[in-house]
């Protein structure tokens, strides 16, 4: 059976459910409780033959054999009882609910949908791409939120292929989402380096990834992607940590950083007074081994990164276009960077990809080198994908042959496609001084111009013209949000319109 068909079937039973309320995020939820106890079961029997790291009472067949108030009542208990667990139980099933309203239907997709399939003898890419599958259209529904933690899969196809990881390196996500650059990783590393030895293959489904993910429910679908693609397992931790990354220097160090941070940009805890009164206080993170201290997310998040990584590792941060602009912490922060690494390449990527609106990004290659008195920036290669270039989620989305020519120009010798002949050229490259010279040593650098502003005729089609509008107008409330919350007030959305 191919993964479409298996999204096929287990979506289009999300669709009965949604009648009931149940959304596309519980659904999938409850899906990766049930595939998990499935799993489990398989593994209990040859070839495999091991012990199940489900207690008895809860395994299951216990599942199958009860229908209706009972099936229910057994289902709740077994999620709550498991959530209890340590290790990888307790990452599956800490805070499971049962969200069903019809024990009829709960047993229908035990019964006809799972327990139907043999899980564990599918290939990890037919099992893992199905799941991805499922992320993906829980992604697209733009209500659920979850798109913020669902990276353009086309997108992190590219940057991995340049990146390009190796046997015996290590790759880390502080912000791992549902796992989308580790996956990416794992999958270049098996398909470029066929003839791994066996130590080779042992670390790198063991000791090769690590990924922090702050969110509860969104760490859960993490796992179980890891382990549907063959990365940990049941019998094995998985490599991931469901923690604020941002709290603390870990310690280890890596050799590649792949990730797309939060793009909130503020950290803020809601305090609630002894006269009701709901105030906030922003969070400004102070660590000794950061070179500023700023309440904004992007900005730790690109000084964690570089704490993390080992000397001459390389890291790939998907940034939104205020890190590369914004004064005070900002360009302390840009100032370092560019002394103390190598900042070679910038991606300024078009909008209408994300699914979080509002979101204009970009992103920023660079690699960790020892301590100098020079600056080790020598010159920053600006590919830029935003200009005149046009995207939307659904009529046309991202595609991987879209950055083909980035993925070339990176790859090669570099050689930029601009130049006064040919003003319309995407690559160009920009020396340390002149990067250091601009104003507050802004990276928002573009020198392409807009079509559409010199020609009406070449106007975008108009349905990208009112998704453009929509990001623009979501930026914008975003920023009154801000504003609202530094000034000590809540603002709603409303309030705006």
């Amino acid at each position: 059976m191919t993964s479409a068909t298996i999204v096929s079937k287990l979506w289009n039973f999300c669709n009965v459910l949604r009648d009931d309320g149940m959304s596309y995020g519980d659904y999938v939820e409850q899906l990766t409780y049930l595939l998990f106890l499935k799993m489990a079961d398989e593994r209990t029997k040859p070839p495999y033959s091991q012990p199940s790291t489900v207690p008895a009472a809860y395994a299951w067949p216990t599942l199958l054999k009860k229908d209706g108030d009972e099936l229910f009542d057994h289902y709740r208990h077994t999620l709550e009882n498991l959530g209890n667990e340590k290790g990888l139980l307790g990452l599956i099933f800490n805070k499971s609910q049962n969200k069903f309203q019809d024990p009829a239907k709960l047993r229908r997709l035990i019964v006809d949908l799972i327990d139907k399939e043999n899980w564990s003898v599918m290939s990890a890419d037919v099992k893992g791409d199905a799941y991805e599958g499922l992320l993906e259209k829980n992604a697209q529904d733009t209500k659920s939120g979850a798109g913020q933690y669902f990276t353009p899969r086309p997108l992190i196809q590219a940057i991995v292929d340049v990146i390009a990881p190796k046997p015996g390196e290590t790759v880390c996500d502080p912000a791992c989402g549902t796992g989308g650059f580790l996956l990416a990783a794992h999958d270049a590393i098996v398909a470029g380096h066929p003839h791994m030895t066996k130590a080779e293959s042992k670390a790198l489904k063991e000791s090769t990834f690590k990924g922090w993910e702050l969110v509860q429910s969104t760490a859960r679908l993490c796992a179980m992607n890891l382990m549907l693609h063959g990365i940990g397992g049941l019998d094995t931790d998985l490599p991931l940590l469901v923690a604020d990354s941002l709290a603390a220097d870990p310690g280890a160090r890596f050799d590649i950083i792949l990730t797309n941070p939060p793009f909130g940009k503020k950290s803020s805890t809601t305090i609630v007074a002894e006269d009701g009164k709901i105030n906030r206080e922003t969070e400004t993170i102070e660590r000794d081994d950061f070179w500023a201290t700023t309440s904004n997310k992007q900005l730790n998040f690109m000084q964690h990164v570089k704490t993390l990584l080992k000397q001459h590792g390389r890291a790939a941060v998907v940034v939104p276009d205020n890190v590369l602009f914004e004064g005070g912490a900002g360009e302390t922060i840009r100032r370092k960077l560019l002394h103390e690494c190598d900042v070679h390449t910038l991606l300024r990527l078009p909008t209408g990809l994300f699914y979080a609106q509002g979101v204009k990004a970009n992103v920023l290659f660079f690699e960790r080198k020892p301590a100098s008195e020079t600056p080790w920036t020598k010159k920053l290669w600006i590919y830029d994908l935003r200009t005149n270039v046009h995207f939307t989620l659904k009529t046309n989305p991202l595609q991987r042959k879209d950055l083909d020519e980035f993925v070339q120009l990176y790859t090669k010798p570099r050689t930029a496609t601009w130049s006064a002949e040919n003003p319309s050229g995407r690559w160009r490259c920009y020396d340390f001084a002149d990067l250091i010279a601009r104003d507050k040593a802004s990276l928002d650098i573009f020198w392409l111009k807009d079509d559409s502003l010199e020609d009406s005729d070449n106007l975008p089609a108009p349905g990208i013209l009112a998704a453009e509008i929509v990001e623009d107008l979501e930026a914008a409330l975003e920023q009154f949000r801000l504003i609202a919350e530094d000034l000590g007030a809540e603002i709603t959305e409303s309030e705006v319109l």
